[in-house]
């Protein structure tokens, strides 16, 4: 769904570990389309355009307290008073859709403590949250102008790699967050950071060859999305009026910033005990959470020509519940460790060499990386000339570096607040949507249709008699897109005529099945998986009454066109991919 007529564009960038809104009013865009309005968070010494993606939710499991930095230190100041027990708290909980599929009423998520709530309740409350702080806090630029709520256009990311279950659950929970349906647009992380990058001009980067503006017709760059949770990467060509072309199914995996962290915290674990760290996170939030800041700061810094030990500051309370829980020092354990003199503690110092904190980054770099390199050798991506590093991970000099080394002959791009390229760019696509006109299927997508049984090419196993006593052979698939076919967007892939099999239907179910492979047989075969379904309305009888169904699969989300041919009624569907 396209902004259309709305004064305003607001995006919501719902991450991982962060999360932000941003807006501009149409008349803003059209000056400058960089320029953005947005929220400042700040906690303790931190203070950024996004804020931790933490939420606490009021014991009644309906109603949210807080959100951000508010919420961890509300958490830990309940938590200081034994009455933490009852409250849900939420963090980093994004990646819990990452290939999820199922109904949204049996998805539950767990909280810090173990507790169960409906992921679409922490979902939806989250992003209500956002929107109306949006409201709130602009309250002088946008409600001061006695705006509706169909003026404003507002867009949600979703990383390119998710699946189509994924982006419907998003916009579920948006609706239920009180966003209309025709006023919300889903936007692929990859893709906004690529548009605010191609309108930065020219003396915002770092010189003319490091500027995408500067790109023309036909050049190639890699786009690495590096947020917190997953690692998103598609492959742009220039067009020739400047818009955007796909040319390799979006890719990736859950590599980000966390995966870091969580190596940091298993190394803890490895030293204290990993009931000691899980003891600690369950009694001493407070400490937990100050520790990752912390350690949050430290990474940052951390870069492959730095050699300077790093230092962490551990909370008193690991000690002591290490002594109590092993009856040793946490000294004495790291002086077991059979680390030497890589690791030493000093007081309530943690002193690692370098090479122990690289180490931390290991896992998730080489699979960038491996990964990067693997695409840039598929013909259609050769001609690369540049990476464009955008996300909050791309900020890391561990990151970057180790790009630079690998891919010496390529210009590396980072832009100025690499973590803000997605926030940004969802405003500017909210704006200019048709900004990106051709993308590549991920999937080849398709439906199950039978025709009448042939032995000698249909196994016995596909054989149904139907109850007019017709011979058919169940399963096939029929192919609708195939697994890297480029689509332009906004154009329906080819049509595709059905017909009834029995003479009364008032309506044809159909089922939507993504596979692996290029061509596929059946829908049972390796690979291939139902992941929606639809049902056409249709009128009259016969088996001879055909419609004609078009699916456009080239925009964020899957639309659908059915043409009944004798009364010419045209019905649009949605795709329910959680059922």
């Amino acid at each position: 769904m396209a902004s259309g007529s709305a004064l305003v564009v607001a995006a919501i960038d719902f991450g991982t570990t962060y999360s932000g809104w941003a807006f501009s009013f149409k008349h803003e865009f059209e000056r400058d389309p960089t320029k953005v309005s947005a929220k400042t968070w700040r906690g303790g010494q931190l203070s950024s355009l996004k804020g931790p993606t933490c939420v606490l939710i009021n014991p009644d499991g309906k109603t949210l307290e807080t959100f951000g930095f508010e919420a961890e230190k509300r958490y830990t100041e309940l938590a200081e008073e034994d009455a933490h027990k009852k409250w849900f708290y939420f963090r980093r909980f994004k990646m819990s859709l990452w290939n999820k599929v199922c109904h949204v009423s049996q998805y539950k998520l767990e909280d810090e403590s173990g507790k169960e709530l409906p992921a679409m309740t922490v979902f939806s409350l989250s992003i209500r949250f956002l929107k109306d702080e949006l409201l709130k806090t602009s309250g002088d630029q946008i409600g001061g102008n006695g705006l509706e709520p169909e003026d404003i256009h507002w867009v949600l990311t979703v990383p390119a790699i998710w699946n189509d279950a994924a982006k419907q659950f998003m916009r579920e929970a948006a609706q239920e967050a009180g966003i209309l349906q025709n006023m919300l647009t889903i936007a692929l992380e990859p893709e906004a950071a690529s548009l605010y990058c191609r309108h930065l001009p020219v003396e915002k980067g770092d010189n003319s060859r490091t500027c995408l503006s500067k790109f023309g017709a036909g050049k190639k760059y890699l786009v690495l999305d590096a947020g917190g949770g997953t690692v998103d990467i598609t492959v742009h060509e220039v067009g020739p009026s400047g818009d955007l072309k796909e040319l390799h199914k979006a890719s990736g995996g859950a590599w980000g910033g966390t995966k870091v962290d969580e190596a940091f915290m298993n190394f803890l674990g490895q030293l204290a005990g990993l009931d000691v760290i899980e003891r600690f996170k369950d009694v001493n939030m407070e400490d937990y959470i100050d520790l990752l800041r912390d350690f949050e700061i430290k990474k940052r810094d951390i870069a492959p020509s730095k050699d300077s030990k790093v230092t962490i500051k551990l909370p008193i309370a690991l000690s002591e519940l290490v002594r109590e829980m092993k009856g040793t020092e946490l000294k004495s354990k790291i002086q077991q460790s059979g680390l030497g003199e890589k690791a030493k503690l000093t007081g309530d110092k943690l002193r690692l060499e370098a090479s122990v904190v690289k180490t931390f980054f290991q896992t998730s770099i080489s699979s960038c990386v491996k990964h990067v390199s693997d695409l840039l050798d598929e013909p259609v991506n050769h001609g690369v000339q540049a990476i464009l590093m955008v996300g909050g991970f791309s900020e890391s000099p561990m990151l970057q570096e180790m790009f630079k080394i690998k891919f010496p002959k390529l210009t590396i791009i980072t832009p100025p607040e690499a973590g803000l390229a997605v926030l940004k760019g969802a405003v500017i696509f909210g704006h200019s949507p048709k900004s990106i006109s051709e993308r590549v299927s991920k999937y080849t997508y398709g439906t199950d249709i039978t025709v009448p049984f042939d032995e000698s090419k249909h196994p016995w196993s596909k054989r149904k008699e139907y109850k007019n006593g017709e011979v058919r052979c169940n399963d096939i698939f029929s192919k609708l897109v195939e697994l890297g076919q480029t689509m332009i967007v906004g154009q329906p892939q080819d049509a595709q005529n059905f017909t009834p099999i029995f003479d009364d239907q008032k309506s044809m179910s159909m089922n939507i099945y993504a596979a692996q492979s290029k061509d596929p047989k059946f829908v049972t075969d390796y690979g291939c998986q139902q992941i929606g379904s639809f049902s056409v309305p249709m009128t009259g009888t016969g088996t001879d009454r055909s419609v004609t169904v078009r699916m456009t699969f080239a925009g964020t989300e899957i639309d659908v066109e059915c043409k009944q041919k004798d009364t010419s009624n045209v019905t649009h569907l949605k795709v329910d991919f959680l059922s």
